[in-house]
């Protein structure tokens, strides 16, 4: 279907928007602060209405002039009474209801394996998995920092502060990791760890996320316990594209297409891992397109299936 398509891709850091033009070109992108907002749906508004009014002001165009959007939003069916709060907000910022609202996890579907059947994985903040297999989506993962996300960059980041926490008590050998994380968070005391994180950073799932880079620099400078941190991420990464594939029933003669998106799989010791778990069953593809593109492509698409 001809037009201008929106994508909107949130996530736990921050909300991709990309406007499509004829044949798939990209008209603009922006990016805002995160839609990450459970159970206030106000502040969603308010980053979306930011958003889409900078990116059409960068492209020319008003919102009137989109032909059909879709909109990715972090934490979307995790409370369901925030679900049709979620679906009504897009509406007051359009004007017209061409539009869908799913999880975020579809736009890394969509971008990675432009929209075909089979599996993707995100592994940013947070990590989550979905796939399609005629006509029909599981999404598997993404229970939260809490107690689930596991692989994901929070998830690697906690790991980091536990080891560091260990390492300094004696409690497992040393490694690059301790000196490492002193030197970036400038601690003056090991113990200063507890202030840093619980007191000043209000434990802020962003700023935890973010010790997955010195763990990383750790993992090469020789820290064999941070290096087996980065292949477990793999290893759990791969079990969420396993338990998407048994939900799904893909044939067991039939190669799975996997692809993959977020900050985590920019580290090639997590590539390795993931891609030595999955095996032969399934087919590792590099990803196609970004999160944001593909959830404009998938406005494009889902407007054409709508005439």
């Amino acid at each position: 279907m001809s037009g201008i398509f929106l994508g909107v891709d949130g996530g736990g850091t921050k909300t991709a928007f990309c406007l499509l033009g004829p044949g798939d070109s990209v008209l603009a992108t922006c990016e805002a602060p995160t839609t990450y907002h459970p159970g206030r749906p106000d502040r969603v508004q308010a980053v979306l209405a930011e958003g889409m009014g900078r990116l059409c002001a960068i492209a020319g165009l008003s919102v009137e002039d989109i032909a059909y959007a879709f909109f990715g939003l972090p934490g979307y069916g995790e409370i369901s009474s925030d679900v049709p709060l979620l679906d009504a907000i897009p509406a007051r910022i359009l004007g017209h209801s061409r539009y869908s609202c799913d999880n975020d996890v579809v736009c890394g579907w969509a971008g990675s394996l432009g929209g075909a059947e089979g599996i993707s994985v995100v592994s940013g903040t947070g990590s989550i998995a979905y796939g399609r297999r005629d006509g029909a989506g599981v999404r598997i993962g993404g229970w939260g920092e809490a107690f689930g996300d596991e692989g994901s960059g929070h998830w690697l980041g906690v790991a980091a502060l536990q080891l560091f926490s260990r390492m300094s008590d004696g409690r497992v050998e040393s490694g690059p990791l301790l000196k490492i994380l002193r030197e970036h968070l400038g601690l003056q005391a090991d113990l200063d760890l507890v202030d840093v994180v619980i007191n000043q950073w209000q434990r802020d799932r962003t700023k935890v996320a973010a010790l997955s880079r010195p763990l990383v620099t750790a993992a090469r400078a020789g820290d064999t316990a941070a290096a087996a941190l980065l292949e477990q991420a793999g290893v759990e990464l791969a079990l969420l594209v396993g338990a998407t594939d048994r939900r799904l029933g893909f044939p067991g003669d039939e190669p799975v297409p996997v692809s993959y998106s977020g900050g985590v799989f920019s580290v090639a010791e997590v590539r390795a891992a993931f891609a030595r778990e999955l095996g032969p069953r399934f087919e590792l593809r590099e990803p196609m397109f970004s999160p944001v593109v593909g959830a404009a492509l998938h406005a494009s698409r889902l407007a054409g299936r709508l005439g």
